[in-house]
C-alpha cells in the first residue's frame, strides 16, 4: 500500500513562485502524476514523471513555467511552479500509476492512490 502526503502550498502574488513536495511512504518505485482542483472545477491533470525521472509530461497550460522532478533516494516528488497566475489558484494532489502511458493519457480516475491534497492560492 501506498501513502502520499503533499506539501509546500500556500499564498503568493502573481508572478511569484512555489515549489510543492509529494512525500510517498510503502512501495514507491511507481510513475508520478501532479493534477489540480478548482473551486467548481473538475481535477485535472497537471504534470507527469516517470519512475526514472527520463520522461515528464505537462498540460499546455503549464508548460514553460512548471517543472516536475523526483529524488528517488528521498521518495519525493516536487512541483516547481514559477510565474504563476491567478488562473493556477486549486487544490494540488499528487497520485501515483504503474503504467505510464495511464498518466500520459491525463485520465483523472482509476489511480490506486492520492493524497490529501495541498492548498495553492496566487492572487492577482
Amino acid at each position: 500500500q501506498v501513502q502520499l502526503v503533499e506539501s509546500g502550498g500556500g499564498l503568493v502574488q502573481a508572478g511569484g513562485s512555489l515549489r510543492l513536495a509529494c512525500a510517498v511512504s510503502g512501495r514507491t518505485m511507481y510513475h508520478m502524476g501532479w493534477f489540480r482542483q478548482a473551486p467548481g472545477k473538475e481535477r485535472e491533470f497537471v504534470a507527469a514523471i516517470s519512475i526514472s525521472g527520463d520522461r515528464t509530461d505537462y498540460t499546455d497550460s503549464v508548460k514553460g513555467r512548471f517543472t516536475v522532478s523526483r529524488d528517488n533516494d528521498k521518495n519525493t516528488v516536487y512541483l516547481q511552479m514559477n510565474s504563476l497566475k491567478p488562473e493556477d489558484t486549486a487544490v494540488y494532489y499528487c497520485t501515483v500509476a504503474g503504467n505510464y502511458a495511464y498518466l500520459e493519457s491525463k485520465k483523472t480516475t482509476g489511480y490506486p492512490a492520492w493524497g490529501r491534497g495541498t492548498q495553492v492560492t496566487v492572487s492577482s
